[in-house]
């Protein structure tokens, strides 16, 4: 079906540009996106589905003292109760989940 409809919206700069910086590393363009949101709405019969990057681990470079703080406790607690793994094991997991 050819596409022959136009959407104007407006919507903040920043907005715009973060959500375009990840569709462009996912290799979807904004139209594209957009046509596939109105057809999972359309599908779901309401707001449908994420698509995003996967998370990556925590970056101590952008965290606030407080967040920190609250990582390294949570951190302490998981160490004190035994939620452990060997580091070994831990940066193979790493390697195999980033493809590193």
């Amino acid at each position: 079906m050819a596409k022959s409809a136009n959407l104007y919206a407006r919507i903040e700069p920043e907005v715009k540009e973060q959500a375009e910086s990840i569709l462009n590393a996912l290799g979807i363009p904004a139209s594209n996106a957009i046509t596939m949101f109105y057809k999972q709405i359309i599908l779901q019969k309401g707001l449908p589905f994420e698509v995003k990057l996967p998370e990556h681990p925590l970056d101590v470079s952008r965290m606030t003292a407080a967040q920190l703080d609250a990582e390294l406790e949570k951190g302490y607690a998981d160490m004190q109760a035994g939620r452990t793994i060997p580091v070994k094991q831990a940066f193979a997991d790493i390697r195999k989940e980033y493809g590193v």
